[in-house]
Order: C-alpha cells, then structure tokens, then sequence
C-alpha cells in the first residue's frame, strides 16, 4: 500500500461536500467582509479554538468591476471545498448578505453578522457562538475515499531561478502531463510573467476561441498596466532581484521556465477571470492573475482549487490559509539552507539521479499524500497569506447612481 490514508494510488481521502465537490482540509472559517471588520472576526477566531480569521485590507468604496472581484474572492473562499463552514462578519447587513447568500448556493453552512447596531462585543459574542457550533459540527465529519480524478490542482511558481525552470517546473508540467487526462482540474496564470512567451502560451490553446480570449487578456494587461504605468519596461519589476542572482537575466528567460509548468502535452481549454470558477468541465485552465504569489494563490484557491503546487528556485516560502501549498525546488543550496520550507526535492534532476518522469510520479505521490492530510511545509510554519486583489483605487464617495453591490 502506498503512504498516507488512501486505499490505492488512484484514490484520496477527502472531505464530500453538500455540492458534490471535494475539499482536502475541514476549515472553520470567520471572514471579513470588509477591512474594518477585522478585529471582530479576529476575536471570534482567538475565543473559539478550530476556527480561523481570514483578516484582510479591503471591502469599503469599492465599485464596479473591483467590487464585483472582491464578492468573487470572499464568496469564493467561503464556498471553497476546503472549508466546511464559514461565519462572515461585516459593518453594515447589505454586502454581509450577499457574500453569505453566495457562499449559501453550495449547501454548506454559512451565517452572517453585521456590526452596524450591534457593536463589536454583542456582535463577537453571537457570532462566537454559532462558530463554536459549526466546529462542533465539523469535527465530526468523515473522510471518505475518493478518486483521484476529483482533485483541483491549481500552481504558480516564485522565487524563480535557472534551476525552477530546468527541474521545478517541469516536475508540476510531467504531473499535469499525467494528471489532466485522468479527468482533475488544472489552472496556471501569472499574466505579468508571461511577456516574451505570448506566443508559445497562445499556441498552447485547446481552440481558437481560448486562443483568442489569452490573447486578449494578456494585451490588455500590457497596454492597460504594464504601458499605462511603466517606469522603464519591466525592469523595476520583471525579473525580481532574486531572479537576477538565481541566473535569469530577462522577462524572456523567466516566462520560457514558467510554462514549463504546464508540461509537453497539456493544452488550456479556457481563460479565467480573476477568482473565477472553471465552467467547462475537466481540464486545464489559464487565469488572469497577478504575478505576485499570495495574491495569485488566495485567487485560485477562491476559484476552487483544493491544492496548489508550488515550483521555487531561491526559495519562496508562501502559504494560504485554506489552500495547501505544495514547494517544490531542484536548487540544491535552496534545500541545505531553507529546506524547512520544501515539501518535495527535486535536485535529482539536475544530478541526473532522478528523471523528470520520476519526479512527475513524486510530485503526484506527494499531492495524494498532502490530499491525505498531510500537513506541507507552509502550513506546519504558520504561512497563512491571504491577500486580496485590487484592481483600482477605492472612491471618497458612491458616485450618483452606483449600485451597493452588485452580484457576480
């Protein structure tokens, strides 16, 4: 039998949800709706053991299509499989409603709390006592076997270097390789990261119509970011300093190692919004997201994805608080001096004393084992980054007319 808690090499224990989806982990989560409601949800998460907060900046002023990112983040997050129940707590009932309403859609349980005329301490109080019932509830649930084909890996690599491209990422490229046609769900992005290998990626679509969409997205991203707001090209920015001393002296050099991820045969079936949930069935996804890594997880994890693997060269050392983040790295000095944070050593490769088929069999082994239970690297230390994306500046006031909220 192989290691972990799974009958066979094909199936994990997970966590069935009300929807059908099956979740790796069994949170009990409090989540803000916005920024000034973090302490409250703070204090319900200390008070009540088996719960945790998931603080974050945003959620006040915000408009249109970076409103509509924000309910798709927090509604995703809370509808996560991952999360079993989910407390949410806001200042005032009209956006608390419609994130509990979203997370409500797939059965599982779900309460909302405002703080307008209640205060803090009646509000910390009730709301401490339905999480205490939820974690009741929770930590009875069972695991049960389920087939491998029902995972959502999603990856982003950091921290990269010649190494990420030449042993990490094509690990995580050989396990989709593998995976993809067994029926899971995939998802890669880094938009930023991508420049100077447009093309091969839009060669990589499954139609022309997914074609079209990366395009579109990735030229819109150019002209509306990076030319809009450029100080020299990419060059503050793209390659990251810690790039640069692990070998990689263009944007060029580093998006070739980044694609590596998504393997030799694999082909992207559809182009996601930010936080948004694949459509379409099994598959890979591309989606449209910052280059920055918590931001980019916490938005994979809100689209879905239960576990998310993680190539790094120098030594990324990321988390989130939902989504276990498997680290892979074939950088030999990253494993003497920070091995702590790697979950699966690939160095191997670069040895020629493992072949990037074997390391694709690890990486899957380590998935299944992590699907398991097994506590990665970033959990056991406490990395729990949960970082919104914003995508414009908030307004001192709703203009005439604006919506409170719309609803993705």
């Amino acid at each position: 039998m192989a290691k972990g808690n799974g009958k066979s090499n094909d199936t994990f224990m997970g966590y069935r949800r009300e929807n059908g989806r099956v979740g790796v982990r069994n949170h009990v989560i409090i989540l803000p709706v916005d920024d000034i409601s973090n302490a409250a949800c703070e204090a319900v998460g200390n008070n009540i053991k088996g719960t945790m907060a998931l603080p974050h900046a945003y959620g006040r002023l915000q408009f249109g299509e970076d409103l509509d990112l924000h309910f798709r983040t927090m509604i995703g997050t809370g509808a996560n499989p991952n999360v079993a129940a989910v407390i949410v707590i806001g200042i005032e009932p009209h956006w608390t409603r419609t994130i509990v309403d979203g997370i409500a859609k797939t059965g599982k349980p779900v309460t909302g709390f405002s703080i307008e005329q209640h205060g803090d301490l009646e509000t910390i109080a009730t709301a401490g006592r339905q999480a205490k019932e939820y974690v009741h509830w929770a930590t009875e649930l069972l695991r049960e076997e389920c087939d491998l084909s029902e995972l959502w890996v999603s990856t982003k690599c950091g921290e990269s270097d010649t190494t990420t491209g030449l042993g990490s990422c094509p690990t995580v490229g050989n396990m989709y390789d593998k995976l993809i046609p067994k029926g899971i769900y995939g998802c890669f992005g880094e938009t930023s990261e991508i420049t100077g290998a447009e093309h091969i990626c839009e060669a990589r679509a499954a139609s022309p119509e997914a074609a079209k969409k990366f395009m579109e997205t990735f030229t819109a991203y150019q002209d509306d970011v990076i030319e809009a707001h450029k100080v020299d090209d990419l060059s503050d920015s793209q390659p990251t300093k810690g790039n640069i001393e692990g070998g990689l002296t263009t944007i060029e050099e580093k998006a070739l190692g980044n694609l590596e991820k998504i393997g030799r045969t694999c082909t992207y079936i559809d182009v996601l919004e930010p936080a948004e949930a694949p459509a379409k069935g099994a598959g890979l996804y591309y989606m449209d997201t910052s280059s920055a890594a918590a931001e980019c997880v916490t938005l994979m994890a809100a689209a879905g994805y239960v576990v998310h693997t993680f190539p790094t060269g120098q030594g990324n050392i990321v988390g989130n608080p939902i989504l276990p983040v498997i680290k892979i790295s074939a950088n030999p000095r990253t494993l003497r001096t920070m091995s702590e944070h790697i979950d699966l050593d690939v160095t191997g490769i670069l040895k020629r004393k493992m072949t990037l088929d074997t390391a694709g069999d690890a990486l899957i082994e380590m998935i299944r084992r992590t699907a398991n239970g097994r506590v990665t690297a970033a959990e056991a230390l406490g990395h729990r980054e949960f970082v919104m994306t914003k995508l414009y500046r908030q307004l001192h006031s709703s203009p005439p007319g604006l919506s409170r909220g719309s609803i993705p």
